[in-house]
């Protein structure tokens, strides 16, 4: 009984209970409803990361981070044993600079192999290249020595010019200056020196070596010998190596000649394990041999030569005077000159190394720092200087990273292999990764030389880049005088208006002599290059030592930067750089300094050639209208990334991803005549000198020497051909800025 009570009364309750449970969830929901209408909204954690600015500490931390001694350091460890592209030594530093930044704390550090065609000189005794001066009789005179004086180290390759074609050819000399098209011309058309089959000498200079080697071939030359002329690498009054840092007269400056970047056997494509390879034949190596000499034996081979005298211009520093040949005079009339060239090439691994710092907020977006890491011996500026800085940045950064900063960007480290044969593991890694980089990269950062001089700063760079670098290098101490910023000795040594130190300094055009060509030239990724650079009152052609065996941690420690403060300013401004583009919220890239280099391109391109178009009926009226509109679209697009909506994610995010495409815009699919991994429409380097960066290439290819040209009516058709796509290219580019386009 009593169960059944209690069960019945229950039975009643149950109703009350539901009610007063309904009542008590009401009110508890619209409690909820009130408190979200009447509390200030405030954001989740992730969505204000989506929308904060970065924290200009960082950078300044950074910089403080950055010191002397650990790049000198480095410098020391990294030039310990010479490092060629291919060989054991070369792996061990890549290996070191894995190592390291996992280490300092990096997401992820990894090796990039690639097989690549390399060549080297042949160790055999009974194979050796040299440059001989005989007797009729055969009796050598003077010969080219195999080491340079006191840098005997048996790690060390003999002096080479890579991708040279080997062979032996013995014949009269011909002098033919720095090796230019215009040398040649002279020589040919003006003073009636016939280099057909004849061994010529250059001196380096002026020209990238491998485009002296290209117009060596296309003029009939049976060989060629190169050689640093003192009037290049000894300045006046300055002592030489080992007593100074100038070139002494046993000193050989190595170098590449092959005028393809990337791994010649797999053009367009990476070098991986199921790659198509070319034979080697079909390659487009050279294919007269070329080696190179000191001018300690240059002067005994240039001495007592025939022929007219050179032209003023074309004397150089040693003390002879010079004569074009071919062949000798006097009692020497019978001398001739040897030159056997034994190269191996062989296709081998190497690698590249790709460290990351994930970003916290867009990883998928990419700052990247670069610098190569072998070297032709020791590489004591080029490229060590640079690696020295790098590592010492990634330290830095892997420092601030553990006490807690993470960049809103992802910064990626590259150290790239075999960029010393023809930017060799650059070219492959854009090749590999291109539509991703693309896509993702904000910018691309370089620093092959971080000290070739004391001097002053010197950068080559996009447009899109130059109100970043010059900002930022506004941040940064000067290393001579540290209450100034390197931002105002810049801009009086390298005044954008040659002497009027009131204006910017100068920014260059980016030619194509280190590892930003890939990314910048091939793929259309903003770009740049810098380093500290020597006094050009000096007179000489960069550093003194370049590529030579004397290019050593003394040649820093004792003469370009013994305080080190140079590597450590050039390192502070690389970070500073690449904290700025990593962490800001809105991209500081200027598209109206591009409007600006378009229009001065326009000018000189009217300057030097509207004349010539003209009398050809071929106006420039449709390129200058494209500029205009270009003009008028980022002038009206820096309005809108002034105005954006800063709150809003996904408006940031366009507007960044607009800005950062822009270089892309420039990007021909087709690539330019005769040279289609350069796809740059509006840079690229010069055809006839690949370390100089020329405007509307396209067009300057098809106008060059053309009064010249043996089908002249063919070659107009190019230039009108050029001159369409450059003008659509830019209009291209215009449409990209435009908010309303359809």
């Amino acid at each position: 009984m009593a169960e059944k009570a209690s069960g019945y009364r229950g039975v009643r309750r149950r109703p009350f209970l539901l009610l007063g449970t309904g009542c008590a969830l009401f009110g508890l929901v619209l409690g909820i409803i009130i408190g979200y209408f009447a509390i200030p909204k405030r954001a989740t954690p992730w969505s204000a990361a989506l929308t904060r600015e970065g924290d200009p500490s960082i950078a300044a931390r950074l910089q403080r981070e950055v010191t002397p001694d650990n790049i000198r350091e480095n410098l020391r460890e990294l030039t310990a044993r010479p490092h060629i592209a291919g060989k054991e030594m070369d792996l061990g530093v890549a290996q070191l600079l894995r190592d390291r930044w996992l280490e300092y704390g990096f997401d992820s550090a990894r090796l990039v192999p690639y097989d690549v065609l390399l060549a080297y000189p042949s160790r055999d005794p009974n194979r050796l290249s040299r440059v001989s001066l005989l007797e009729s009789d055969g009796t050598v005179v003077v010969e080219s020595q195999q080491q340079e004086a006191g840098a005997d180290d048996p790690e060390a390759e003999p002096p080479f010019n890579a991708y040279s074609g080997s062979g032996e050819v013995q014949g009269d000399l011909v002098y033919v200056n720095f090796a230019r098209a215009e040398d040649f011309q002279t020589l040919v058309r003006d003073l009636g020196v016939d280099v057909t089959g004849k061994v010529c000498i250059a001196r380096y200079g002026k020209i990238f070596r491998g485009d002296k080697v290209n117009q060596a071939g296309q003029f009939g030359c049976a060989g060629l010998i190169l050689y640093s002329d003192p009037e290049q690498c000894v300045a006046p009054g300055m002592a030489v190596w080992p007593d100074g840092w100038m070139m002494p007269s046993t000193g050989v400056q190595r170098g590449t000649v092959k005028g393809t970047n990337g791994d010649v056997l797999t053009p367009f494509y990476p070098a991986n394990e199921y790659a198509y390879r070319l034979p080697e034949q079909d390659a487009g190596l050279p294919t007269i041999p070329v080696h190179p000499i000191s001018y300690g034996v240059a002067v005994e081979i240039l001495r007592n030569m025939a022929g007219p005298e050179a032209p003023l211009d074309w004397q150089g520093g040693l003390d002879i005077t010079y004569h074009l040949g071919p062949g000798y005079t006097g009692p020497a009339n019978s001398r001739t000159v040897r030159l056997v060239v034994n190269q191996d090439r062989e296709v081998r691994t190497t690698y590249n190394v790709i460290g990351t710092i994930r970003g916290a907020v867009e990883p998928d977006r990419y700052v990247i720092v670069g610098n190569h890491h072998d070297a032709w011996v020791y590489g004591g500026v080029d490229p060590s200087s640079g690696t020295a800085v790098l590592l010492e940045l990634a330290r830095a950064m892997g420092k601030l990273k553990r006490e807690g900063w993470r960049p809103r960007r992802t910064v990626v480290f590259g150290s790239w292999g075999a960029e010393e044969e023809g930017l060799i593991g650059s070219g492959e890694f854009v090749e590999d990764y291109i539509r991703s980089l693309q896509e993702r990269t904000v910018a691309y950062l370089n620093c092959d030389a971080a000290a070739g001089g004391n001097f002053s700063l010197s950068v080559a760079a996009s447009p899109l880049l130059h109100r970043m670098i010059r900002e930022a290098s506004k941040k940064v101490p000067d290393p001579h005088e540290p209450s100034k910023k390197l931002y105002d000795t810049w801009r009086m040594k390298r005044p954008e208006e040659e002497g009027n130190p009131d204006t910017r300094p100068k920014i260059n055009k980016l030619g194509a002599g280190s590892d930003h060509a890939p990314f910048f030239q091939h793929a259309g990724i903003a770009s740049s290059d810098m380093l500290s650079d020597i006094d050009p009152a000096l007179g000489v052609t960069s550093y003194p030592l370049y590529h030579s065996a004397y290019e050593t941690f003394d040649l820093q420690d004792r003469f370009i930067d013994p305080g080190w403060t140079v590597h450590q300013a050039v390192g502070r401004l690389w970070g500073e750089m690449a904290v700025t583009l990593a962490d800001a919220l809105v991209l500081p890239l200027d598209v109206r300094d591009y409007a600006a280099a378009l229009q001065q391109m326009m000018d000189e391109l009217r300057q030097e050639h509207g004349s010539r178009l003209s009398a050809q009926n071929i106006g420039l009226e449709h390129l200058e209208s494209a500029i205009a509109n270009f003009t008028r679209a980022t002038t009206n697009f820096h309005q809108t990334v002034g105005s954006v909506d800063k709150s809003n994610p996904l408006t940031v995010r366009a507007v960044n991803d607009r800005l950062m495409k822009l270089e892309g815009a420039f990007i021909d699919p087709l690539g330019l005549p005769d040279r289609p991994w350069f796809r740059h429409v509006a840079f690229a380097p010069s055809s006839v000198n690949t370390y100089a960066g020329q405007s509307f290439p396209g067009l300057a290819d098809a106008l060059f020497d053309i009064d010249n040209a043996a089908d002249q009516a063919a070659r107009w058709e190019v230039v009108k051909k050029q001159l369409a796509v450059t003008t659509f290219t830019v209009q291209s580019a215009a449409n990209t800025l435009v908010n309303n386009l359809f």
